[in-house]
Parts: C-alpha cells; structure tokens; sequence
C-alpha cells in the first residue's frame, strides 16, 4: 500500500545544529554528528506490548514501512535546542521535502499550551483556577443538571480533564465549509459535526478526557480577557516563549500555508484540501514546528526550576506539573521520578500525529511530529531512540 512513497524519502530535507555551551552541547561537532545518526540508524521496531520486535533499521525505512511521509523531530538538553531535521516530504503528491521550518498540526498538544494561556490569565487576576465557570460566562453557559447541584465545572477541573464534561475530539472541517461559533460547538448546532457538550458525570470525580472541555475554557479565556483567542495565546504564551513560527489562527493564514505540511490518511493519499479547520483552537487547533514546541517546553521547564526567562511564574509552572487528586497534571501528563520526572502530551488531528516530552529537571527532551495518521508508532520507536543514543531514562509516555 505504501510503496508509492519509497523513493520520496529524504534522509536529510533539513537540519537545525546548535551549539549551547552546556553539557551534550559541548562535544564537538562529530560526535554530534554520531549521536544524530544512532537516532537515524537505529529505530527498533516495538510491538503491542511495547516491547522491542526485530532489527534496528534506518529511520527512513521504517517511514516507508509505515506509511509515513514526513517527520520532524528536535532534540533539546540542558535548557537549549540541540538539533532539529526534517526527513520525507510534507505532501505525497507535491513531494515538497520536510524542513525545520515546515509547519505541523499540534493536535491535542494545543492543550497544554492553551492551559498555559490559562494560567498567564490566573496570574494576572482574570480568572480563577477553582471558580465555576458559569460565574465567569456570558452568552453560554454550561447547562446545570443533576452532575452540577453541588459540585461545578472549573478551569482546574477543565485542564485536568476531571471537569465531567462529553467531546472526546473533533474532526475538523475541510477548508471552505462554513465553520461553527463556539457555541454552536457547545450546542452541537449546524454547522457543527460534533454532539453537544454537556455534564454528565459529577465533576471532580473522574478523569476523562475531554476536548470539548477545552472548547468552554476557550470560551471562557476570550470572554475574561476581551480577545479573540489566536491573538491572546500569541501574545501571552507564543511570542514569551519565542514561538515565532506557530499560530492558533484557523484557518491557517494564506503566508503560512506554503509552509504546512498535508496531513495523510495513508502515505500516498493526503488529505482533501491538505488538512482540516480546526475552530476548536484551544483543544486541537495550533499550527507549529518542533523546535517552537521545544521552545515551550523549554520555557516551562525554566520557570518550574525557577529560572529566568519562563512563559510563567515559578507557582504556575510548578502547579502545571503537580497531579491532583485521582487525576493527571494540570495541562500535561505526567510520569516518572526524580531525575527521570517528566512532562509529555500526544496528538492526533485527522492526518497528524505528535509527541512533546521534557524531563523537569534537567531541560531534556524531544519533539516529535508527522504527517500520517500512521505516525503514532513510530513517534514511540523515535522517542526510544533517541533516549538510548543518549543515555537518557525513558521518554516515551508507556515506557
């Protein structure tokens, strides 16, 4: 099925190295050169069971083996970005090459980043993390039930999926369908293509995951502050953390689509009009590359160790990776202990997929990003290699 594709990956369609004077970075250019290629040659193939099954091949071979077009991937230690490459192509069709500077959908790790958007609002008097949001909303509000008579829908509760709220994910909308407001997302009102977004489970008392939980805090967020939301996450997460080539904005801005990889339901077939809209912004709908995902992750981790230069104040961040009661972190999930302590989110938009994971302690970590609905393994076989080339405790979020 994907043998179309063989001959379109590139091994090198784009390279990023950086010097940092830290660590890793210290070693000089060749043995860079040595870590990166233990990465590119040695991807083992894991099973079901997440355990290794059969010989390390090229990383671009088991592209081809899966079906996945183009990959992207950055690399980050000590507090600074390390390398980043591109490999394959951003559409089957176009064969255009993957680059550094080639634009993925983030997917769900739109959430995170949203929650950091939250948190920059907490930290400004807006709004209040443990506050019933109906309390804060105007034109819509959550529709109260039996769920709601005593305990309420919060941002907390929101960003650790322990809201209570249905909406799982959202499909998207090709390019040029009408898209829905908010509330018609809320309401699962024409054009929407998704149910309604409703309580049904008493909030506080379960972790489940729920995107349309995202779509209230989205709602919430551009009513507290007056502003649409692309422009306030730009301003309040994106340009602090120096994600100069990521954006919110859907559909993505006509000087930016030249740039944006095609999302692909097999390897060779790339979605109809290359991807879909995502008005869903705070749970799905961010546009970035990366090493702008490392920048955040970075960024965050500086300001959970208390170091300058973080996208929040030291309590935010250190909050945002601090598991609440019978759930996750507040924005991430969370795993491991010590110095192996970290904080990672996947996602999956229709013809994406995508992984960020940061080691707390040590500003250490990767970024991976695909075009194919196929890329979910090979994001967990990537991770592995790159924590073996370079010593690292598991990254991946089930190792």
């Amino acid at each position: 099925m994907y043998q179309s594709i063989k001959g379109l990956l590139l091994p090198l369609a784009g390279l990023l190295l950086l010097t940092t004077g830290h660590a890793a970075s210290d070693a000089p250019p060749a043995d860079l050169d040595a870590r990166i290629q233990r990465v590119e040659q040695n991807i083992v193939p894991i099973d079901a069971s997440g355990k290794d099954s059969g010989a390390p091949r090229s990383l671009s071979a088991r592209m081809v083996q899966l079906g996945v077009p183009g990959l992207s991937i950055a690399v980050f230690d000590q507090g600074r970005l390390l390398w980043a490459r591109g490999y394959g192509v951003r559409d089957a069709t176009t064969k255009v090459p993957v680059d550094v500077e080639t634009l993925f959908q983030a997917a769900s790790i739109a959430k995170p980043v949203s929650s950091a958007g939250l948190f920059r609002l907490v930290e400004r008097g807006e709004l209040k993390l443990d506050e019933d949001v109906n309390t804060r909303l105007r034109g819509w509000k959550v529709p109260e039930n039996a769920f709601t008579r005593v305990e309420k829908v919060t941002p907390r509760r929101i960003i650790t999926h322990m809201a209570g709220l249905t909406g799982h994910g959202f499909g998207g909308y090709e390019p040029g369908q009408p898209l829905p407001t908010l509330q018609q997302i809320l309401d699962g009102a024409p054009p929407a293509n998704t149910p309604p977004v409703r309580v049904d489970a008493i909030p506080g008392t379960v972790e489940r995951y729920s995107g349309g939980g995202f779509v209230v805090m989205q709602m919430l967020m551009e009513e507290a502050s007056g502003r649409p939301f692309a422009d306030l996450l730009r301003d309040t997460v994106l340009k602090p953390a120096g994600m100069a080539d990521s954006t919110f904005a859907q559909p993505l801005p006509a000087g930016l689509a030249d740039r944006a990889a095609s999302g692909h339901e097999r390897g060779d077939a790339p979605l109809k009009g290359r991807h879909r809209v995502y008005p869903e912004q705070a749970a799905a709908g961010l546009w970035t590359t990366p090493s702008d995902l490392a920048r955040f992750m970075l960024s965050v981790g500086r300001s959970y160790r208390g170091e300058p230069d973080g996208v929040l104040s030291p309590a935010s961040a250190r909050t945002m990776l601090t598991a609440v009661p019978g759930g996750d972190g507040q924005g991430f999930g969370l795993a491991g202990a010590g110095e192996a302590f970290r904080y990672s989110h996947t996602g999956g938009n229709a013809g994406f997929r995508c992984y960020a994971v940061a080691f707390a302690g040590s500003g250490r970590g990767v970024v991976i990003m695909t075009n194919a609905d196929a890329g979910y393994p090979m994001m967990a076989e990537v991770s592995r290699a790159v924590s073996r080339a370079y010593g690292w405790p598991p990254l991946w979020m089930r190792d």
